[in-house]
């Protein structure tokens, strides 16, 4: 990883026991063509905290979790996971403790069952095969979706594939979940699953969506991002009450949220 300016990252903080689970320091990415993603992007999440990462369509979001698994290298600034500077030396420890479940459940199922889908990771691990059932069966526990085994991944409904899709992240037994839209292409009943099962878990959790009733209702923390730039950071019912600042953010309240219009008799 590269670091530049006063975005680089320097040595832990000493006399004191809190580390974050996530420091970002100025961070800054742009894609090959030069179009900016992230300017000068800082936050620290702590351990267990649970964050939504909201903004318009090419605020840096899904961007910004890219670059925290180290899948992707900033052009400037620092990322600290754990207490560890993410670089070259320190990336594939890094990747045990973080976990990541993408937009579209079908980019992480691509065995013949769910089962299968869930063990690949523990699998590629080396740990001996009866820890590999124990870790398949408790995650498959952990989200529900037990009895649903043997079966395909692409015979699966959106609810299933995303509890399926999440189970192979909980497999691996991360510290930290990054989760990139977890409500897309839901329906009502399958996302209520959905928040029931993430409130469930006491991981940390970093939740980028345009899904602003879900972070309302799942996430004690919301962080705005517009342009590439943090605009707000605080607690989620305050930031996502604030009409003003989600209007200049290219957003609209939680519908929960919003002001219910009378209707009109004709």
């Amino acid at each position: 990883m590269s670091a530049a300016g006063n975005g680089s990252l320097g040595p832990p903080a000493t006399g004191t026991a809190f580390v974050p689970a996530i420091e970002v320091v100025g961070l800054v990415y742009a894609y090959a063509d030069g179009t900016p993603a992230l300017d000068g992007v800082s936050l620290r999440i702590a351990p267990g905290e649970t964050v939504a990462v909201v903004g318009a369509n090419g605020a840096g979001k899904s961007t910004l979790l890219v670059l925290l698994t180290g899948l992707l290298e900033p052009v400037a600034g620092g990322i600290r996971i754990n207490g560890l500077p993410l670089g070259p030396g320190s990336r594939a420890e890094i990747r045990r403790s973080l976990g990541m479940v993408f937009q579209e459940a079908d980019d992480q199922l691509f065995m013949p069952t769910a089962a299968e889908d869930v063990a690949f990771g523990p699998r590629n691990l080396g740990l001996p095969a009866d820890v590999v059932q124990q870790r398949v069966n408790l995650a498959l526990e952990q989200v529900g979706a037990l009895a649903l085994r043997e079966r395909s991944p692409h015979r699966l409904s959106g609810g299933e594939k995303r509890a399926v899709a999440i189970a192979t992240v909980l497999a691996m037994e991360p510290s930290i979940l990054l989760l990139d839209e977890p409500s897309a292409a839901l329906d009502p009943r399958a996302r209520r699953r959905l928040i029931q099962l993430l409130q469930g878990l006491s991981h940390t959790r970093v939740v980028a969506t345009h899904d602003l009733d879900l972070a309302l209702d799942l996430c004690s923390r919301t962080v705005v991002l517009s342009a590439g730039r943090v605009v707000a950071d605080g607690p989620s019912d305050r930031i996502l009450a604030d009409t003003a600042l989600l209007e200049r953010s290219g957003l609209e309240a939680p519908l929960s949220l919003q002001a219910r219009r009378p209707c009109r008799r004709g």
